[in-house]
């Protein structure tokens, strides 16, 4: 007889627990994902955005997902995005994720997701900079960030924890409140030189890589010149870009049909000229040395985001907290068990 289902609550401190500390971990285990993801070891429909008509700025997203080989779940991440949530001093996005038993589909498990998406996102984009970087040359040395929020800061924190080390840092964001606090942040936690500037073509200009991470809802960034000492620029906001650098630029998604979506600077793209050509591969093609990024040209990632990801990091961060004893299950949680009471 199968055993009854049970189903545990982990919290946000316990999330934070599992994967601090561990970023080179947490990468390899996103890269193990990636790597599922295009063996077809995976099943990742599209996104499900829920939008108000009287608040056209805020969503909630549905991410299903499930992940075959290691990681062996189902399952379901519900993320909203409320940009007005800063000025009342919360974060922007809250999140929950659903994990269900690969062979039951019972659900076993919901967790505090705003930290794992922020650690998968910061994986992605830290394992794609050294998967591009060290195909094309030497490491980069001067780091500029668009965007001076949470994403950012996890996705230094992963770039640190993955090997790279800069002398020079800067930082732009439309508040230079928020500006000046990231600073405080990256001084504390990196030896390099640390620079606000006063406008992103500074920055970029002055950057070999370059992150966006930003809630920009349209492109924002549209002169080519900006880019012609041929960084790599990780596109994490997904629409900071205007056709003509997307055009201009060797490009790199993480999944081609998720990306050309929901008006993103590569949907755009794909809308003016009406193909898809300028798109050189997917992250798993770097991985496996299908696509080689060049020197000679500004290189651009590009990822939706995918719930495999999400997944596989909170597959591993139940299986820590399991481990550890610390599961907080819930008596009764599932009552009619018996088909005929």
């Amino acid at each position: 007889m199968t055993q009854a289902p049970t189903f545990a609550v982990v919290s946000g401190a316990q999330v934070h627990e599992a994967v601090a500390g561990r970023e080179a971990e947490v990468t390899r285990m996103v890269e193990a994902a990636y790597r599922l993801h295009g063996e077809g070891l995976t099943v990742n429909p599209d996104s499900y955005f829920l939008r108000f008509p009287d608040r056209p700025s805020d969503r909630i997203i549905a991410l299903p997902a499930s992940v075959k080989g290691s990681v062996g779940v189902h399952g379901i991440k519900w993320i909203s995005s409320f940009p007005g949530n800063v000025a009342d001093g919360i974060p922007r996005a809250s999140a929950v994720l659903i994990l269900n038993d690969a062979e039951t589909g019972y659900p076993f498990a919901c967790l505090e997701s705003s930290i794992i998406s922020a650690a998968r996102t910061a994986a992605s984009a830290a394992l794609a900079a050294a998967a591009l970087a060290d195909r094309r040359g030497p490491r980069p040395r001067r780091v500029g960030f668009v965007g001076a929020g949470l994403i950012a800061r996890y996705i230094h924190t992963y770039l640190a924890g993955n090997g790279f080390d800069f002398d020079e840092l800067g930082v732009h964001d439309l508040s230079r409140e928020h500006a000046e606090g990231f600073q405080g942040y990256l001084e504390r936690a990196d030896k390099g030189e640390t620079t606000i500037h006063d406008s992103a073509e500074s920055l970029i200009r002055s950057s070999d890589l370059v992150v966006f991470a930003t809630v920009a809802g349209e492109p924002h960034v549209t002169d080519p010149g900006w880019f012609a000492h041929n960084p790599l620029v990780l596109h994490v906001s997904l629409r900071d870009l205007s056709s003509e650098i997307i055009l201009s630029s060797y490009n790199v998604v993480d999944d081609v049909e998720h990306c050309m979506k929901a008006n993103t600077s590569p949907h755009l793209a794909e809308q003016r000229v009406g193909h898809r050509d300028f798109v050189a591969g997917t992250l798993y093609d770097v991985l496996t040395g299908t696509t080689t990024p060049p020197a000679d040209k500004p290189v651009v990632f590009s990822p939706f985001g995918l719930g495999v990801l999400d997944l596989a990091v909170a597959k591993y961060v139940y299986d820590q907290v399991a481990s550890s004893g610390a599961l907080n299950t819930v008596p009764g949680f599932f009552h009619e068990m018996k088909r005929y009471g």
